[in-house]
């Protein structure tokens, strides 16, 4: 059995949890969208006064990306920080496999009973019609690649001939608009969040899947793109 450290940075939502054997003993989460450096130093604290000092832990799990280009970097580099100086392993995750997972895992939750050809399609809000998306099936096995996808009305047009498609995560609400056929269906309220990590972390620690501490870099999938203020006028 691992504990494990769970960090979820890749939006606006800064998250923490220790989880034990692929469930979640407890968590610290800010939806605002506040300082994530800030944020992840006072979480790691309050854990540490709890008795969940970073040396009682096996593994921390980072959230990937793709995401927020700021976000990740932060996540990241607390991350490794704390696995060099505990010696412990680094697990990366994709926030959208671990969105995917959570509601394949908590699907009577959501009033859903999944049969085989159920789609599940976690987004990530990104510039204007566009998502991070990537498709999984109930099993959690990968149908599309993650992507950066502008919603149009052909989204996922060969897909939901044959399939019902379940829409989630925080780019989902920018669909409703444009993909309305009976093939989709939106869940409202579900958002990156180290909780929905639990699982996959364990199952990658089981199988000493760990990413290179020294040279993980986030999957930004895009480049990031400074934007320059423009001069008030007085």
């Amino acid at each position: 059995m691992a504990k494990i450290l769970c960090i979820e940075t890749s939006t606006e939502v800064c998250s923490v949890a220790v989880t034990e054997n692929g469930h979640v003993c407890t968590y610290l989460e800010d939806l605002g969208g506040q300082s994530h450096s800030t944020l992840l130093t006072v979480f790691i604290d309050k854990l540490a006064t709890n008795g969940h000092e970073i040396s009682s832990f096996d593994a921390v799990a980072i959230s990937e990306g793709p995401g927020s280009y700021t976000g990740l970097r932060i996540g990241t580099s607390v991350a490794k920080g704390l696995c060099f100086g505990a010696g412990i392993k680094l697990i990366s995750i994709s926030p959208l496999a671990a969105m995917a997972s959570h509601v394949a895992n908590h699907a009577e939750k959501y009033g859903l009973d999944l049969i085989q050809t159920d789609l599940l399609v976690p987004m990530i809000d990104a510039r204007r019609m566009e998502v991070y998306t990537s498709v999984f099936d109930k099993e959690l096995n990968t149908i599309t690649p993650v992507e950066a996808l502008v919603i149009d009305e052909s989204s996922f047009e060969s897909l939901a001939d044959n399939s019902r498609l379940i829409l989630f995560g925080n780019g989902a609400n920018k669909c409703k608009p444009v993909l309305i056929s009976s093939s989709f269906v939106y869940i409202d309220d579900i958002y990156t969040s180290a909780q929905h990590m639990a699982i996959l972390a364990q199952q990658l620690y089981n199988k000493s899947i760990f990413a290179d501490v020294a040279y993980f870099e986030p999957f930004y999938l895009k480049e990031f793109i400074a934007t320059v203020p423009k001069n008030k006028v007085l």
